[in-house]
């Protein structure tokens, strides 16, 4: 499960609390709202309802998840530099290379494994007749 549809599942004003304050935008545009103006939004006079969920577990899993997606994010820079600095002959630079190479492929075989499961759902309801 990502982020994404985790935040489906969450309740809309703490959806939308979640979304504010951790910045998860489709537009990125726009300006952030400020806290009045999200408070508007939510027809709410403060965040103290939000700062007690923050403790729950539903927000510490959310919090979680985001940071997963952003590792996500951060390897894609990280590889991408040692790329650069491996063509360039630095030898530590190769040997990481190398070591992550190996990281990269076991985590893309678990990945296909999961989209193998979404394409064979798929093929299992493509023989469903609607009437």
């Amino acid at each position: 499960m990502n982020i994404y549809e985790a935040l489906k599942q969450t309740e809309g004003k703490k959806r939308a609390y979640f979304e504010w304050k951790h910045d998860i935008r489709f537009v990125q545009d726009a300006p952030k709202k400020s806290e009045d103006d999200f408070l508007k939004t939510v027809g709410l006079k403060t965040l103290n309802g939000f700062i007690r969920w923050e403790k729950s577990q539903e927000y510490k899993n959310l919090v979680l998840l985001l940071l997963d997606s952003k590792v996500a994010n951060d390897y894609d820079v990280i590889y991408k530099n040692i790329v650069d600095k491996a063509k360039d002959g630095d030898e530590k630079f190769i040997r990481l290379f190398l070591s992550i190479q190996k990281d990269i492929q076991s985590n893309a075989k678990l990945a296909a494994k999961t989209f193998n499961v979404v394409e064979e759902e798929s093929e299992e309801n493509e023989d469903l007749v609607l009437d």
